[in-house]
Order: structure tokens, then C-alpha cells, then sequence
């Protein structure tokens, strides 16, 4: 009978991140489907709060590793972790959620169990018998479904593709399972984190909106005049009221290159589109930006869109924006910062 074990890490405060409640819900519908025994595992610095989350979950087993080691993310110590719980499992499938802390372990913790591994997985179902994952290839254009018969198999399945776990019932109790580190695995020491203010972070994954610029801000005006720092006000001032992630087409951020007025906040991280992320949010709102096909292709997991744009026949209009507002995205935000100031 297979053995899935899902296999998460937990916050400062103990808790497990939205990605992994997510993640825990595929789990759980795999195992049913399979009738497979599920295993939840978590490892942490502090891991009891974990537990009133995962409450009624159907897991045969509950383990947990809890160690001050974990109270970081390090490559040594995580590593080993996820291996120990895989072990103590006996799983035969890995279920981890893609976040950066597990990206960068699962494949090599692979490795260590002589298992295979596959990342950026959107979706777990059962098929013919089998466990099949879909992932996207060639920047979201195509669709395609994997199976394997090489055990262990570990998955990360990327966020926002699942309804997340809804805990109920009682808390369970984790065993718990020794972390075992020797004294080359703690060479490596974390002596701080560097991090940007939270006024200057505008990429921001769990946002529920995404607020795309486009290359139409550093343009000229009506009034024949380009403004740059105008609208880069404008754009900050609308982020930080809202809380809002920040995307950007191509055109605008390879502007820095070709000696043109620029929003100094961005950069090719802000890409969203065919040679940029393809981000996941409930809602987007894209302004002074034409919606050609190379740039939608990033919205293709956006729920409800919404444009900006004083061309009415601009790519929006044509059946790719959900609402087109016809208007001058300057006035527009100069309205909208002022309801949210208000507000």
C-alpha cells in the first residue's frame, strides 16, 4: 500500500504557512483516492501550534521533528529533517509545499533517499491506478501530465492552485522524531536576515491584488510632457495603501536599458508574462499596459482582471480583461490613493 507523507516546515510562531495547508489538502485527496495511508509531518523551532491546523486531516500518523537547529532556514538542518521524516514514514510519496525554504532541500533530499523528484507540480489526482501530477512547461503554454513508478516520489506543489485544508476536531498529538544532525551539519550558522523595509517590498506572493504597470506611466502626457516620478509616486503610494503585489510588462522594465525616463523600483522580478512569473491572485488590475498575448499569458491564473487604458482597442478590450476602464491611469490612481487615504 503506498505511504504518503506530507511534509512542511513551520513559521517563527509555529504555525505552517497558507502554501502547506494548501498542499495538505492535495495530500489528503490523493490518499483518499488511493486509498493510501497519509502521514503529516512538520519540523520546526516550535512545531504545537502546527497541530490545531492540521486537526482532522485523516492521517494514520503524526510526527514532528522540534529543535532549535530548525528555528532558521539551513540547508544542513532542513535537509535533514525532511529526510528523517521521510524514513521514519516509510513513504513512498513526498508531498511538500513549493516554498523557498523546501525548494531548495526536496531535490536534494531526493537524492539521499535514491527516490526522483518533481517540482513546480499544480495539481495531484489519481489516474488509471496511479498518481499523476500537471505542471506547465514553456512558460504556461502547455499542460502536462506526469506519472512515475520510481519510489520514493517527491512532489512540491506549487501555491495557489489548491483550496486550502480546513482544520476540524480535536488537535492531534505529534510524535516526535530525533533530528539527526553531527557536528559538520552545523558549520554553517545563520548570523542574521537582511531584508528590505516593508514599504520597499512590492513583490508580495500572497497579496490579494496584483497591480501591473506598464510602459504607457513613462510615456508622454497630454501634456506632451513625460512623468516618471509622478507616476512612480503614484504606484507606491497606491502599494503601500493596499498592500498590493507589483508586476510589470517587459516592455517597461527593459527601458532601463535603452536610456528611457524609468520606475527605479523595478526590476525583471517585477515581470509578469511569456518571459516573466505567472503569479496567482485573486484579483489584477494592469495599467497603461496593452494586453497583447505575450504579456497575458502571466494572468492566465488570475481570477478577475481588470485594465486601464485610454486606447479602447487595446488588447484588454478584446476579451482578455474582465472589466476595460477607458481613462487616464494618472487620474485614476490620483483618485483611488485618495479613497484609500480616506479610508
Amino acid at each position: 500500500m503506498e505511504t504518503i507523507l506530507f511534509v512542511t516546515h513551520t513559521e517563527a510562531d509555529g504555525r505552517v504557512p497558507r502554501a502547506a495547508l494548501e498542499a495538505l489538502a492535495a495530500a489528503r485527496e490523493l490518499a483518499l483516492a488511493r486509498k493510501a495511508e497519509l502521514v503529516v509531518g512538520v519540523f520546526g523551532a516550535v512545531t504545537a501550534n502546527a497541530s490545531a491546523q492540521v486537526a482532522g486531516a485523516s492521517a494514520a500518523r503524526w510526527l514532528a521533528i522540534t529543535s532549535p537547529d530548525l528555528s532558521e532556514a539551513r540547508y544542513a538542518s532542513d535537509a535533514a529533517a525532511v529526510e528523517a521524516l521521510a524514513r521514519a514514514a516509510a513513504a513512498t510519496l513526498v508531498v511538500a509545499p513549493a516554498t523557498s525554504r523546501l525548494s531548495r532541500v526536496v531535490p536534494g533530499v531526493a537524492q539521499r533517499l535514491g527516490g526522483r523528484v518533481d517540482t513546480h507540480a499544480t495539481s495531484l489526482a489519481e489516474k488509471d491506478g496511479a498518481p499523476v501530477i500537471t505542471r506547465w512547461f514553456y512558460r504556461q503554454r502547455i499542460e502536462a501530465q506526469l506519472s512515475r513508478e520510481k519510489r520514493p516520489w517527491l512532489i512540491l506543489l506549487e501555491g495557489g492552485c489548491h483550496a486550502p485544508f480546513v482544520a476540524e476536531g480535536a488537535a492531534p498529538v505529534f510524535a516526535e522524531v530525533p533530528l539527526p544532525l553531527g557536528p559538520s551539519d552545523r558549520r554553517t550558522r545563520v548570523l542574521g536576515l537582511r531584508a528590505p523595509r516593508s514599504d520597499a517590498q512590492t513583490i508580495r506572493p500572497d497579496a490579494r491584488l496584483l497591480f501591473v504597470a506598464g510602459a504607457g506611466w513613462t510615456k508622454k502626457q497630454a501634456d506632451g510632457k513625460t512623468h516618471a516620478d509622478r507616476a512612480g509616486e503614484l504606484i507606491l503610494a497606491f502599494l503601500q495603501a493596499s498592500k498590493a503585489s507589483l508586476g510589470s510588462s517587459k516592455s517597461l522594465v527593459d527601458q532601463s536599458g535603452e536610456g528611457q525616463a524609468v520606475l527605479p523600483f523595478l526590476s525583471h522580478l517585477n515581470q509578469v508574462g511569456q518571459t516573466g512569473a505567472t503569479p496567482r491572485h485573486p484579483k489584477g488590475l494592469a495599467t497603461c499596459c496593452h494586453g497583447e498575448e505575450p504579456h497575458v499569458v502571466g494572468w492566465r491564473f488570475i481570477l478577475e482582471r481588470r485594465a486601464v487604458n485610454l486606447d479602447p482597442g487595446c488588447g484588454w478590450a478584446r476579451g482578455k480583461a474582465d472589466v476595460l476602464y477607458v481613462a487616464d491611469a494618472f487620474e485614476v490612481m490620483e483618485k483611488v490613493n485618495a479613497l484609500l487615504a480616506a479610508k
